[in-house]
């Protein structure tokens, strides 16, 4: 069995990692089982941030480590929220997002992040088109397979849909319930979790690294 260390405290995505590897021979390892911080994601892009959060995991615990840094791109706001994904309405209300309208009628709606950042961004996007509301999750995964590697693997995955106009379904986590997956003609959070997992941005990346570090 190896051992390998998620740098990441989500608790979701833990979960969605190790039920995509349940077929292999691997343990992995939140990183709060190891008393780390998290690694601070001051990259510009989603690969710098796994490669920061993977080499951070990987010297504080010894063991290989791996990362994901993913996100939504939504056409209409220029690619954004993007690398601030998961902390988009907090950086937009602190005028983090110079590129985005600054509408006078928005406030911070929940203390909940994920619920937060669906409320924006679907503020965000009310006068938007159907036609032009379309976007993408993004991933990127780096895996250290020991500490200071030198050549990372870097693999990435990218999810093709749009927002709707109100959440639905009950499964995943963050914009899924606003993400609508056409092939499925529903969104993302209202698939199955077997069906998502292998569908996601996350399981296209993964996929890439299993070929090429089989585990």
């Amino acid at each position: 069995m190896i051992e390998i260390v998620l740098a990441s405290s989500n608790k979701k995505k833990l979960f969605e990692l190790q039920e995509l590897l349940s077929a292999r021979n691997v343990a992995l390892l939140p990183q709060s089982g190891f008393n780390m911080i998290d690694a601070v994601e001051d990259g510009l892009s989603f690969v710098e941030n796994a490669i920061i959060k993977a080499r951070h995991a990987s010297n504080l615990s010894g063991l290989p480590a791996i990362a994901d840094d993913s996100g939504i791109e939504v056409d209409a706001l220029k690619g954004a929220p993007g690398i601030y994904s998961a902390r988009f309405a907090h950086r937009y209300f602190a005028g983090g997002f110079a590129e985005l309208p600054v509408l006078p009628d928005l406030q911070l709606q929940s203390d909940n992040p994920d619920a937060a950042n669906n409320a924006l961004l679907l503020d965000l996007l009310r006068e938007v088109p159907d036609d032009q509301r379309t976007a993408r999750f993004q991933c990127a995964i780096a895996m250290f397979r020991f500490p200071d590697d030198p050549m990372p693997l870097i693999c990435q995955g990218s999810w093709e849909g749009r927002i709707v106009r109100e959440p639905h379904g009950v499964h995943g986590f963050g914009y899924d319930p606003l993400f609508w997956v056409p092939a499925h003609h529903c969104t993302s959070a209202a698939l199955p979790p077997a069906v998502k997992n292998r569908l996601s941005h996350r399981a296209m990346a993964l996929q890439q690294l299993l070929l090429r570090w089989p585990l």
